[in-house]
C-alpha cells in the first residue's frame, strides 16, 4: 500500500478533523490519519486511528499544548463509510498523551468561569464569613513534582487585599478521574484562612479534572502524570464509544 492515503481514507480523516474541531472553542492544528486500505474498510476493519492536536480550547477556557491519541484494530460500520462517517460497531480504547501548560492552566485559573465559582463562596477569613473576589492568580510549574499557587484575593466586604501561596504535589485519584493537590506547603507568610487555601486547592484540582478533557463519545483514565519545569504531562487510556464526524 502506498504511503497517501486513499479517497475514502482522505474522506473520513476530513470528516472526523470537522466532528471534533466542532466540539472545541478554539483549534490551532488538528489532524486525524485513519490508516486503513478499501478491502478491509469493505468488512468494517480500520488498522489505525490517530488524532493529533495543538493548541485546543475547551468547554470552561481549558487548553490543551498538546493531545496525541492512538486506536488500533477499530470496527465500522461500512455502510456509514458511504455518508462520510465514522461509526464503531463497539467501543475501542486509545493511547493518549495530553500536555498542559504553565500558561494554559493560569489561562483557566484567570477565566471567568473559574472567577465566578470562587466569587460564588463564603469563606471564613479571620472569623468572618466573606465573599472574595480573584484579582490575579499566579499558577506556576516549577518542577520537583510540584505545583505552585500565588494568588492575590480580594474581600468584596472590605475592599482589602489578601495574598494566598502554596506549593503542592498533584497525584491522580484511584478512579485515575481527577487530580488531588497533597504534602500542601504554605509560603513564609502564615496560612491567612484554611477556608481560602481550601477553595484554591479544591479549584486547581476542579481544572485539573481528566473529565474537563472529554469529547463526546470519548472519557480518560490517566495512568500517569508527570510535573515538568512548565508543563504537565498525563498519559491516560481512553475509552472510545464514538469517534465525532462532520
Amino acid at each position: 500500500m502506498p504511503d497517501n492515503p486513499g479517497l475514502g481514507e482522505q474522506a473520513l480523516n476530513k470528516a472526523a478533523e470537522i466532528g471534533l474541531s466542532s466540539q472545541l472553542d478554539e483549534v490551532k492544528n488538528l489532524d486525524v490519519d485513519i490508516k486503513t486500505d478499501p478491502l478491509k474498510l469493505v468488512q468494517g476493519k480500520v488498522d489505525k486511528v490517530t488524532i493529533e492536536g495543538e493548541g485546543l480550547v475547551m468547554q470552561k477556557d481549558l487548553r490543551m499544548e498538546e493531545l496525541k491519541m492512538q486506536m488500533t484494530s477499530v470496527a465500522i460500520n461500512p455502510l456509514s463509510v458511504a455518508f462520510g462517517k465514522i461509526e464503531l460497531t463497539k467501543p475501542t480504547e486509545a493511547r493518549t498523551q495530553v500536555v498542559l501548560t504553565e500558561a494554559d492552566i493560569n489561562r483557566a485559573f484567570n477565566s471567568e468561569y473559574v472567577r465566578s465559582q470562587l466569587q460564588s463562596q463564603k469563606i471564613h477569613i479571620n472569623g468572618q464569613l466573606r465573599t472574595i473576589e480573584p484579582q490575579n492568580v499566579d499558577f506556576r510549574l516549577p518542577g520537583d513534582q510540584k505545583v505552585a499557587l500565588n494568588a492575590s484575593i480580594k474581600l468584596v466586604e472590605t475592599g482589602e487585599n489578601q495574598q494566598a501561596a502554596f506549593s503542592a504535589v498533584p497525584k491522580i485519584s484511584s478512579n485515575g478521574k481527577s487530580v488531588a493537590l497533597e504534602n500542601v506547603e504554605y509560603s513564609e507568610s502564615e496560612e491567612i484562612s484554611p477556608d481560602l487555601t481550601k477553595a484554591l486547592i479544591d479549584q486547581t484540582s476542579e481544572i485539573l479534572n481528566l473529565s474537563n478533557f472529554d469529547l463526546e463519545g470519548m472519557s480518560l483514565q490517566v495512568n500517569q502524570l508527570k510535573v515538568e519545569v512548565g508543563k504537565l504531562i498525563l498519559q491516560a487510556e481512553a475509552y472510545v464509544e464514538k469517534i465525532p464526524s462532520a
